[in-house]
């Protein structure tokens, strides 16, 4: 039994090739296989760039100043940035640095800045450090 959509086909001459539809699906193989080992690199260079930071404390100097003391360890050698905070009572930012260190790749280094502030602060954080 044929279908009415294989009689018109056999009557116009249309039909699939076979080469035509594996061509196709080569086509569609070979892009899922570059989108593929395109987010595979993307996710080992994010890796790889990514700096572990961690505070280690806080001091609150006065009504101006804050120390906060963190720790760094980078992948590779070169300069690392972090920015620190300040924050009040209510968690409004009262102070904010960015500093920059020269570090060694897959060694933990500890730091400790003085943060200025604009009001009395309560505590004092680390934001986040990045390969500068």
């Amino acid at each position: 039994m044929t279908t009415q959509q294989a009689l018109l086909d056999e009557r116009y001459g249309r039909r699939t090739s076979r080469r035509a539809t594996r061509a196709w699906w080569i086509i569609v193989g070979v892009v899922g296989l570059a989108a593929t080992v395109a987010l595979g690199w993307s996710t080992v260079a994010t890796s790889m760039a990514s700096v572990d930071a961690d505070a280690t404390g806080y001091a609150i100097v006065d009504d101006r100043t804050v120390t906060i003391t963190f720790q760094v360890v980078a992948p590779t050698d070169g300069t690392v940035a972090c920015a620190l905070e300040a924050q009040d009572e209510e968690h409004g930012v009262v102070g904010w640095r960015v500093v920059e260190h020269e570090v060694e790749g897959g060694t933990a280094v500890a730091f400790t800045e003085t943060v200025p502030t604009v009001a009395e602060a309560t505590t004092g954080l680390l934001h986040s450090c990045w390969v500068a």
